[in-house]
């Protein structure tokens, strides 16, 4: 840009629109490149929200791995978003909420512990005092013993997985008085086998963290900008989160991953 007082010299935001509209093929062959990669790996991870496009409720998906990260906007919140993503592939490990559309995408399912933690302690602020309580204690347990795998023999690792299975079993016997808890008991039996596959595989986060850190600024762009005023935009927006998202897990900074890009040398490792 040239200096104040010569706007002449100054980028018009119809050139910058159409720089990032001649970047969508370029971004379009990236993704393909980190999709391929994504469908490599044992273990993935995923979460989506909503946003706009030309005022129309649509969402953001995202999909991750160890190694390469994938988002794409679509009208719909359904399963066949993730299984169009999935193809045949079916990953050992699916990590995300309880949401219907993510589920029996894996092998084995790990739910996001922090969002039941966040069910149980509503149970609680209903006045639920005899279960939510109890299960809260026990899934906070068992997210202290996940932080302590890297020291922990198999044996022992095995142990605590073992124990972990057995409480629930206790706590749904327990009569709830309180609607909330006996609401939550119905949650709990109905979710038992998701809880703490991260006790049986150390590859396994006992939360979607890493989900909800790929699409932050996904969610701070649509609360600032209130979505996309063009057909374009979200493929180009996908685009560049998938690129930068996956080059940060290479250890590259997101002008570096948009400069190889550019240039014709982004490589997905």
């Amino acid at each position: 840009m040239g200096p104040p007082g010569n706007p002449a010299r100054f980028i018009s935001e119809g050139a910058i629109a159409n720089a990032f509209r001649r970047m969508g093929t370029v971004f379009d062959t990236a993704c393909a490149a980190i999709k391929a990669k994504l469908l490599s790996a044992s273990i993935i991870a995923s979460d989506e929200t909503t946003t706009r496009v030309n005022g129309v409720t649509h969402w953001q998906w995202v999909f991750h791995s160890d190694a390469a990260v994938l988002h794409t906007i679509a009208p719909s919140r359904g399963r066949a978003v993730a299984a169009a993503v999935l193809g045949e592939h079916q990953p050992e490990v699916w990590i995300s909420d309880r949401y219907a559309g993510q589920q029996e995408l894996g092998q084995a399912h790990q739910v996001c512990l922090a969002h039941v933690l966040r069910d149980v302690q509503y149970a609680i602020d209903c006045g639920d005092t005899v279960v939510a309580p109890k299960i809260r204690d026990h899934l906070r347990w068992a997210i202290r013993v996940g932080k302590r795998r890297p020291e922990l023999k198999d044996s022992t690792l095995a142990a605590y997985a073992a124990k972990a299975e057995r409480r629930p079993d206790a706590l749904l016997g327990v009569p709830a008085a309180h609607p909330a808890g006996r609401e939550l008991q119905r949650q709990v039996k109905a979710w038992r086998g998701k809880f703490f596959v991260f006790l049986s595989d150390r590859r396994v986060p006992p939360t979607n963290n890493g989900s909800e850190q790929e699409i932050r600024p996904s969610v701070i762009f649509r609360k600032v900008t209130n979505g996309f005023r063009s057909e374009w935009g979200p493929g180009i927006h996908a685009g560049y989160r998938s690129v930068t998202g996956t080059a940060r897990r290479q250890g590259q900074s997101a002008w570096t991953a948009i400069r190889n890009l550019i240039d014709g040398t982004f490589v997905v490792a």
